[in-house]
C-alpha cells in the first residue's frame, strides 16, 4: 500500500483575519498527524498503543485562540534561530546585530515574532506537505533575506519526517527545530511517570545562570546527564538542575549524517518514539517552564507533564567558535532531516 494521503480543512484565522489551514496525514496503521500552515505547527499526533487504543501524544490547543495567545511554542517550527542567543545580540563579519530580548536577557526562538508566528505558503506534493516562508532582511534584527522550506511526510511504517532547507542573501545564523511537546501516555497526562528515555549523547553543553552554554563541552560520564542507557525519565529529572529537570543540549554526533539519537518508551501503554537527525545537537526539555495551561479537550497542562526532543545546532553557537558552525552564507544551502518514528513494544 502506498503512503497516506493529505487532506485539508479550515482551522481558524490569524489576528488579522487570514485563514489558517489544517493538513491531516493518516496511514494504514491508524496513525494520524495534523499540521497548520501557521508556524508549521503540529497540532495532533494520534498513535495506537499495544492494544490498539489510539491517543493524542502531542500537547496543543483545540482552536487558533490558544496558539495565538498562550502557546509556549507547542508543536511549532522555531527560527530563524531556535534556542537562545545570549544578550540578544551577536557580531558577524565585523558588524553587530541587536535582536529582541524576549527571554530574560536572551533572544529565544527567533525573537518576538519568529517563524512560529507567521503564515507559511503551502504545496501538497504527493504524500508530502511543503511549507515555505521568506523572512525579510532585518526581520527580528537578523541580516539577510532567508527563504526556508519545511517538508512533512508520514510513511506507512509510522515515520514522520521533517526536512528543512534554507538559503540567504547575506551571512546569517540559522538554527531550525520543531518544538513538539510529547507525552506518550496521552496529551492529558499530568506527569511523565512510566517513560523510559535513552539519549545517545556522550557530551553536553553546561549552562550558566542565564541558561546559556558556558562554552564547555562536558562528558556525561558519571553524571545524571548520562542517558546513554535507558533510565526512568521522571526519576532522573529529580537529579538534574536542582530537581527542575532537563533543559539541556546533548552533543549527538556529526552534523549532516542521519543517525539514531534517542528513544522514549511509555511502559504501561507500550508506545515508543525513536528520533533520528542530521543535526549535531538534541535539546532535551522536560517542560519546567510550562505554567498551568488550558489545552485540548479541556485538560489543564501542568509543569513537567511533557518532554521535548528538539534536534538543532548547539544553543548560542554564534558566540562559541568551538561549537558547530551555525552561520549560513549566500553560497550555501542549509539542510536538516529529523524523523520521529512511532511504534509499540510487545
Amino acid at each position: 500500500m502506498s503512503a497516506n494521503t493529505i487532506t485539508k480543512d479550515l482551522f481558524g484565522k490569524t489576528k488579522d483575519g487570514q485563514d489558517v489551514q489544517r493538513f491531516t496525514f493518516s496511514n494504514k496503521n491508524n496513525v494520524t498527524i495534523r499540521v497548520l500552515d501557521y508556524g508549521c505547527i503540529i497540532t495532533e499526533i494520534l498513535v495506537p498503543d499495544r492494544n490498539g487504543e489510539v491517543k493524542d501524544v502531542n500537547l496543543g490547543f483545540d482552536d487558533m485562540e490558544g496558539y495565538l495567545t498562550r502557546s509556549p511554542y507547542f508543536g511549532a517550527v522555531c527560527g530563524r534561530v531556535a534556542n537562545r542567543i545570549a544578550g540578544g545580540k551577536f557580531s558577524l563579519d565585523g558588524q553587530e546585530f541587536q535582536l529582541p530580548v524576549n527571554n530574560g536577557l536572551n533572544c529565544l526562538h527567533g525573537g518576538v515574532k519568529g517563524f512560529d508566528k507567521v503564515l507559511w505558503d503551502t504545496t501538497v506534493d504527493g504524500d508530502r506537505l511543503v511549507l515555505r516562508y521568506v523572512s525579510a532582511d532585518k526581520e527580528e534584527g537578523f541580516p539577510g533575506e532567508v527563504t526556508t522550506t519545511v517538508s512533512y511526510r508520514l510513511s506507512d511504517d509510522n515515520v514522520f519526517s521533517i526536512e528543512y532547507t534554507a538559503t540567504t542573501t547575506k551571512a546569517t545564523p540559522i538554527n531550525l527545530t520543531n518544538h513538539s511537546y510529547f507525552n506518550l501516555a496521552g496529551q492529558g497526562s499530568s506527569n511523565l511517570d512510566g517513560h523510559i528515555i535513552q539519549l545517545l549523547g556522550d557530551h553536553y553543553t553546561p549552562l550558566n545562570e542565564n541558561i546559556i552554554p558556558t562554552g564547555e563541552v562536558a562528558t556525561v560520564s558519571g553524571t545524571p546527564m548520562d542517558l546513554r542507557k535507558p533510565v526512568a525519565l521522571s526519576e532522573r529529572m529529580k537529579e538534574v538542575n536542582g530537581g527542575l529537570g532537563f533543559d539541556h543540549n546533548f552533543c549527538v554526533g556529526e552534523g549532516g549524517k542521519l543517525k539514531f539519537v534517542a528513544r522514549v518508551e511509555h511502559v504501561p501503554s507500550g508506545r515508543v518514539m525513536d528520533v533520528c537527525t542530521t543535526e549535531p545537537g538534541l535539546q532535551c526539555y522536560t517542560s519546567k517552564n510550562l505554567k498551568p495551561t488550558l489545552g485540548k479537550g479541556g485538560v489543564t497542562y501542568q509543569q513537567f507533564s511533557a518532554f521535548c526532543l528538539e534536534a538543532q545546532h548547539y544553543p548560542d553557537s554564534v558566540h562559541h567558535s568551538n561549537f558547530p558552525n551555525s552561520v549560513l552564507r549566500p553560497d550555501q544551502l542549509y539542510q536538516q532531516t529529523t524523523t520521529y518514528k512511532f511504534g509499540v513494544t510487545d
